[in-house]
């Protein structure tokens, strides 16, 4: 069950509720699940009987309790808990079909996972000075604003209205200028060194950025999608392909290994919330150190990916490739949103 599914899954549990009486509210269009946070528990968790409350005259825990045993009923959910003011946490009846799920979601929707219509129609209007970083932002905020349904307009700002002042209408867009031309950099690492820092953070033009070591960020997340397609040139020599499923079952899985597969769903699942919300704020920065986690994320489980040795490739291994090759493509999708190429030699 991927997340897209359990958020039709909870929204189902709101409309029986609504269809026996035991709640009176409108339905909302969607529903968010993500991962629990503090205090929670389970593989998913969900804030809709708090957005339900209010409109349905209720509190949250009364809310979140007449939608628990609907969820508890649904097929593929092994266990519903409340916790804090009404969060329903929700743990699925098997963990590899979880990743198997997420995984296979991935991989059939390419670069376009995370895609929604969470802007369907909606036209941003970005206003921005005449200014390099400015300008690459608003271009990046462009590509995620359409990836999530809506479609922006850039307006420069007029002469002199150096504040955004004047009579323009519009979101205004303008993040520190960057102290120096970046271009020197190059088309790659300019991009990133205007786009990972928050718009309020003044970027760094150096040559940090160029080179090939951990301590720069743009480097691991090019090198961990480089080393992805690497592996999968390797598997196809040794005649096996990926194949979402089980990814412990290999007869030498070790802690590190199961910790590393553990990990990396965490922010496989979260990239259709990350672009949302960088495109609802205008924060293209957010999908870059997202790309960061993913990348660090990954880096543990690359060395169990292929067999070694003697060893013959198994389902686990089908597996792992195929949960490497989800990541490469998260990488792929949100390195090319920000203008960068994903390369596949490094």
């Amino acid at each position: 069950m991927t997340p897209l599914d359990l958020s039709r899954t909870v929204l189902d549990a709101v409309r029986c509720a609504v269809d026996a009486g035991e709640l009176s509210v409108e339905l909302p269009e969607r529903v968010v699940v993500d991962r629990p946070g503090p205090g929670g528990c389970g593989d998913f968790a969900t804030n809709v009987a708090l957005r339900l409350a209010r409109p349905a005259g209720q509190t949250p825990l009364r809310v979140a309790e007449i939608l628990r045993p609907r969820l508890a009923a649904a097929e593929g959910i092994e266990d519903v808990v409340v916790t804090g003011p009404g969060f329903l946490n929700i743990s699925l009846a098997a963990r590899d079909d979880l990743t198997a799920g997420i995984v296979g979601d991935i991989l059939t929707r390419g670069t376009a996972y995370g895609h929604s219509r969470a802007l369907d129609g909606q036209v941003v209007v970005l206003r921005v000075p005449y200014e390099v970083r400015a300008e690459v932002v608003a271009d990046a905020v462009a590509r995620i604003v359409a990836t999530q349904g809506g479609r922006a307009e850039i307006a420069h700002l007029k002469p002199g209205d150096d504040h955004g002042t004047g009579e323009s209408t519009g979101d205004l867009l303008r993040p520190l200028p960057a102290p120096e031309d970046p271009a020197p950099l190059g088309p790659d690492a300019a991009q990133w060194a205007l786009l990972h820092p928050a718009a309020h953070d003044r970027p760094r033009i150096s040559a940090d950025h160029l080179v090939q070591r951990e301590s720069n960020p743009l480097f691991r997340v090019r090198y961990a999608h480089a080393r992805v397609r690497s592996l999968s040139r390797a598997a196809h020599l040794l005649g096996f392909t990926a194949e979402p499923g089980d990814t412990e079952a290999a007869e030498r899985t070790t802690q590190t290994v199961q910790t590393a597969q553990n990990t990396l769903l965490t922010p496989l699942t979260a990239h259709p919330r990350i672009l949302t919300a960088a495109a609802t704020h205008h924060a293209p920065d957010r999908v870059a150190r997202h790309l960061v986690t993913v990348a660090d994320a990954l880096f543990p489980l690359l060395p169990g990916v292929l067999p070694l040795g003697e060893e013959k490739p198994e389902a686990a291994h089908r597996a792992r490739l195929a949960l490497a090759e989800a990541a490469g493509t998260v990488l792929a999708g949100g390195l090319s949103l920000l203008g960068i190429d994903a390369p596949e030699h490094l």
